[in-house]
């Protein structure tokens, strides 16, 4: 009798820290997930705002269409990746970065070859919009921190003992932290 009240205490305790560790490690993977979401929400709100700051850029004479161009083609670019916060490998995470990446360079240009047309700099239209990329590229920092804590977090549930052992036989992996792009470690060159 002694060995059934141990047996259903065990069988118990297993439950109550399985159906604990479970449920938190779900509920951290969906909160990852979720500020997933948001960064891409973000990027999604700078690719809405470039056709109007293209159409603004191309109201000035004689501005450099292959700037323009190049734009245009990132933009395309960084909008056909499709990623899903489910599924989140590092070669997938890269690629997205590595095409997000070409987008704020070549806005980056934009901004630098804009510098060169008074015109442009005075058309109330053309601040508003640099003004609302600026806050947009504000977001996209943030989106992206808050995603990376909720990533730490998870992370950690599914590491930490006796989740490990959860993690492993409920299939929860760890999922891939946004990282910076190869060479943003060194100051941009800006030449006009």
């Amino acid at each position: 009798m002694k060995g059934l009240y141990i047996a259903i205490g065990v069988i118990l305790f297993l439950v109550l820290v399985g159906g604990c560790g479970y449920n938190g490690m779900n509920t951290s993977q969906k909160d990852a997930q979720q500020t997933w979401a948001d960064v891409q929400s973000s990027y999604q709100r700078r690719a809405d705002l470039i056709p109007n700051l293209v159409a603004t850029v191309k109201g000035v004479a004689n501005f450099e269409t292959t700037t323009l161009t190049q734009v245009i083609q990132a933009r395309a670019n960084a909008t056909s990746i499709k990623m899903d916060a489910k599924d989140l490998t590092p070669e997938k995470l890269k690629e997205f970065q590595a095409s997000q990446g070409q987008l704020s360079q070549a806005l980056g240009r934009l901004m630098v070859v804009s510098e060169q047309y008074p015109t442009l700099k005075a058309n109330e239209n053309f601040r508003d919009l640099q003004n609302q990329l600026e806050g947009t590229e504000n977001r996209i920092k943030v989106a992206r921190d808050a995603y990376n804590k909720a990533v730490k977090d998870y992370n950690v549930k599914v590491t930490n003992f006796p989740n490990n052992i959860l993690a492993g036989m409920f299939h929860f992996k760890e999922m891939e932290m946004f990282k910076a792009d190869e060479g943003a470690k060194n100051a941009p060159k800006v030449q006009f």
